[in-house]
């Protein structure tokens, strides 16, 4: 298999005050309109965090391997779990993400070689959740995690990788807050 696609949901959600995953979000949760664009795009989807929590939904879901561990932890689990080469990575509070957006970040991801290829905002700043990994970056990720290197910026910045530049800000716009989840009603 050569794609597969991963949703991160292992956060806490502690400045929103709820799972944010499970946030009503156009007739379904954020976290079930995050998968599809996931599956959509990479052939399949997998949850990354605590399966007992997402078991009413129809998706598989791996545990993290370090829980409270941050983001790094919840890429590891996928990284561990995968036969894929490149694996679609993307956190469940990005409402703006489409199919066909993330698509081609796989596309990109496939012609660029590399172990990484994370989009660059026009604000300069990189994407790592949502990003396209190759396999081989797990030993970077175990190497990291194993030393209590969880600092994901640290960790992505010493694969090799491949930067997608991203003309609109929008697609990074991320729920953290109630504030940004009412924003959000307008996407």
């Amino acid at each position: 298999m050569g794609r597969a696609g991963f949703v991160l949901v292992g956060g806490r959600s502690a400045r929103m005050g709820r799972d944010k995953a499970l946030l009503p979000y156009r007739g379904a949760t954020l976290l079930e309109h995050i998968a599809a664009q996931v599956r959509q795009a990479a052939g399949s989807v997998t949850l990354v965090g605590a399966p007992e929590r997402y078991r009413h939904l129809p998706y598989a879901a791996i545990p993290d391997h370090l829980p409270g561990a941050g983001p790094a932890a919840g890429i590891h689990a996928a990284l561990t779990a995968t036969e894929a080469d490149w694996n679609l990575i993307v956190a469940c509070d990005m409402p703006a993400l489409t199919a066909q957006f993330l698509r081609r970040l796989i596309e990109q991801a496939e012609r660029t070689g590399g172990q990484a290829l994370v989009p660059l905002s026009p604000s300069g700043r990189w994407q790592p959740l949502c990003a396209v990994y190759h396999r081989s970056s797990l030993v970077r990720f175990q190497d990291a995690l194993s030393r209590g290197c969880r600092r994901l910026a640290e960790i992505v910045a010493s694969l090799d990788v491949r930067l997608y530049p991203v003309p609109e800000e929008h697609w990074f716009i991320n729920l953290n807050t109630p504030a940004d989840w009412n924003r959000a009603a307008c996407l």
